[in-house]
Parts: C-alpha cells; sequence; structure tokens
C-alpha cells in the first residue's frame, strides 16, 4: 500500500489537523525522511503553507489544534506542539501546550527543528567564570568536591574531560572523575 492511501485510511480522508476534505497531500515533518506513513500527515494545502511560513500565520485557523492535538499519531502530535509553540504569544496555545503530552521521542522530535524555542528558553550551561560550556568540553575542578555514593574526594585541580551537559538543568554537567560518572555544578569548574 503506498503512503498516501495508507494516510487516506488512517486519517479518514481528511487534513489531521484541520479536518478538511479538500486538496489533501501527504507532509513529511521534518527532519524525518518520509518514507513511512508514520513520518508524515496528511494536512491540507492552506495547513500545509502556514507551517511553511514562518510570517503572517492566520491565528484563527490554528484553533483546530484544540482537536487535532489529541491525535495519537506521532507525526501529528509533532506539528501541532510545533504550531501552538510558534503560536504561543497569543495566549490560548499556551494553555493547549500546558496540556499537550508528548512521549520522550515524540517530544525529541518536535524539537529537532528549534521551532518555537525562544532564546530566552534555551538552557545555557556557564562555568564559575561565565564561560558557555559545550557538551564535549574539558573543565578543571575548582574546588574540593565529596562525591557522594561513591566515597572518595574530586580534589581541586582535576580534570574532568568530554563533559555532557545536563539538558533540563543550566546548573549541572556530568563527567568522570575517578573512572565514575558524577554530575558536577557548574559553578564548581572552569573551562
Amino acid at each position: 500500500m503506498s503512503i498516501e492511501k495508507e494516510l487516506q485510511k488512517r486519517s479518514d480522508s481528511k487534513c489531521e489537523l484541520c479536518s478538511a476534505a479538500n486538496n489533501l497531500a501527504p507532509y513529511t515533518v521534518e527532519p524525518k525522511s518520509g518514507d513511512h506513513a508514520e513520518e508524515c500527515a496528511y494536512l491540507c494545502d492552506v495547513c500545509q503553507s502556514q507551517i511553511n511560513r514562518t510570517t503572517e500565520v492566520d491565528t484563527n485557523h490554528w484553533r483546530c489544534l484544540n482537536d487535532s492535538m489529541w491525535n495519537t499519531n506521532p507525526a501529528v502530535q509533532v506539528l501541532a506542539w510545533r504550531m501552538l509553540s510558534r503560536l504561543k504569544g497569543e495566549g490560548w496555545p499556551q494553555d493547549l501546550l500546558d496540556m499537550l503530552y508528548l512521549d520522550e521521542s515524540t517530544a525529541s522530535w518536535a524539537r529537532a527543528t528549534d521551532e518555537g524555542e525562544d532564546e530566552a528558553d534555551k538552557i545555557i550551561h556557564k562555568d564559575s567564570n561565565g564561560a558557555t560550556l559545550e557538551a564535549g568540553d574539558s573543565v578543571v575542578l575548582i574546588k574540593d568536591l565529596n562525591v557522594k555514593g561513591a566515597n572518595f574526594t574530586a580534589k581541586r585541580g582535576t580534570a574532568v574531560r568530554n563533559i555532557s551537559l545536563v539538558y533540563d538543568n543550566a546548573e549541572q554537567i556530568e563527567g568522570k572523575v575517578n573512572g565514575q560518572q558524577i554530575v558536577i555544578l557548574t559553578k564548581f569548574v572552569k573551562k
């Protein structure tokens, strides 16, 4: 069965976002390839043009997301999240975003294009001197740290190479000290 036929069957030949019945076509949800129906949504030409346009979006058209955000298909959930994020300055989309639940893999797919990400919302890890930390950096401890559960003290001056950033907390990084993977507060390291 072709992808379009699968999408027609899944959507009952209606736009999966606004339920329109005319001018429908498969829409590949980035950054997926569109090789499988699960990576696509069946959308009308109005929804597709609005998604591809970053300015002059018809806010009232997207009130349909109040219903379609509950669709069980991850591709539709991703599009709903991205459009709600883009429109959250309007007020009502933020309420819907607060209700929308995405599992971990769907949430990472939704965030893959940085849609709806404000610079203020991005988590930036900074060391004790205010330098921005990136994954893979090497840092040096500026204080002796008692490592809970490992029964040793990480000494001041110890180099921690190839750090990883704790994605949801700007004050924490992870790295190996004495062969142990530990969480370190950014205020105790310098680049």
